[in-house]
């Protein structure tokens, strides 16, 4: 691309336009009523989605907060209280859903980079007692999104399950960069759905389908979670269309992530040079995450940086996010990494 201003979005890996490819596949899908069972391309996505982790069922969803807030109501009842760290998505980005949707309480608690360990979670186990809500949900976030990236591996994960099944807890995950992770440890899914009551897939982030997430679960708990997804407004009339994305996206997106994780790491590796920049979480993914020294403050950099064409989001007083993904290319890369130079 030209090394003029250009146009360039790092605000999120959200932000990404269906490609060529992925616009034929939504054009000649096959769709019907899916609120009537009747949308054979969302059945498709949902078992395909299914069969990747090895898990009985899934429902196709609008977002990931819709699925994520189903899992929680299917495995809680009110006053039941859920166990995730605090950074956690369902909990600082869902709108208060847990209260509102399923009358259960948090307990946050502090891992590290949002990744929580068995002892941590074993600790903050309420005991059988009327004056406290019943514990009876974990929910893991993988990749972390404030914690810069990071991820869990199955292995430490495991531990993890068999504290929840000791203690008769339901484990979730909200899988919102699930294959980013997956990329990156080379675990098998099915080690997931072996693992996990419920697992929330989304399409629209790294894999580049425009909407859509996909609730992976027992058939029971679909069952439950479809009456759920209508209540909450969710049911889909010809939503094909957009499960033809997801089917695109799940064969074709998956393997070019790393792609992006290694323009993160050169854009990282950029950002940490930077006399203004005081510190830059580890990068393990696809986002980037970094610290402002005391004589910059984040929303004036952001604003710096869109004079440029550049976009991004503030983290904080002092923090900044930049997110790769598959329309954020080398030209661009090289164009950001040159515009960051020039601020002071």
């Amino acid at each position: 691309m030209d090394q003029k201003r250009q146009t360039v979005d790092l605000r999120s890996d959200t932000v990404t336009r269906p490609t060529p490819g992925m616009l034929d596949a939504m054009m000649s899908a096959e769709v019907g009523d899916d609120v009537f069972g009747d949308d054979e391309t969302v059945k498709a996505l949902e078992k395909k989605t299914a069969d990747i982790f090895g898990m009985e069922a899934g429902l196709f969803c609008p977002s990931g907060t819709m699925t994520n807030q189903i899992a929680i109501k299917c495995f809680t009842n009110p006053m039941d209280e859920v166990i995730c760290d605090e950074t956690a998505h369902v909990y600082r980005y869902e709108g208060g859903g847990i209260a509102f949707n399923s009358s259960a309480s948090v307990r946050l608690l502090y891992g590290d980079r949002g990744r929580l360990s068995p002892d941590l979670i074993e600790s903050h186990i309420n005991p059988d007692n009327i004056h406290y809500p019943k514990s009876s949900l974990v929910v893991l976030e993988n990749t972390v999104n404030r914690g810069g990236g990071s991820y869990y591996t199955t292995e430490k994960i495991a531990p993890i399950y068999h504290l929840c099944r000791m203690k008769g807890l339901y484990l979730h995950l909200d899988g919102a960069r699930i294959f980013n992770a997956l990329i990156e440890t080379n675990d098998d899914p099915k080690d997931y759905g072996d693992m996990f009551d419920g697992v929330s897939v989304c399409l629209s982030k790294g894999l580049g389908a425009p909407v859509g997430s996909v609730l992976l679960a027992s058939k029971e708990i679909i069952a439950k979670a479809t009456r759920i997804r209508k209540v909450l407004g969710g049911g889909w009339r010809q939503a094909g269309f957009l499960a033809a994305a997801g089917i695109y996206a799940l064969d074709n997106n998956i393997q070019r992530l790393k792609e992006d994780h290694e323009r993160a790491r050169i854009l990282g590796d950029a950002v940490k040079s930077l006399p203004y920049v005081k510190n830059v979480m580890p990068v393990d993914t696809n986002i980037v995450i970094f610290e402002l020294d005391s004589h910059h403050k984040s929303d004036d950099f952001v604003e710096k940086l869109s004079h440029a064409g550049i976009k991004c989001n503030t983290f904080g007083k002092q923090m900044v996010r930049f997110v790769t993904h598959l329309d954020f290319d080398d030209s661009m890369l090289e164009y950001t990494v040159e515009a960051l130079k020039k601020i002071h």
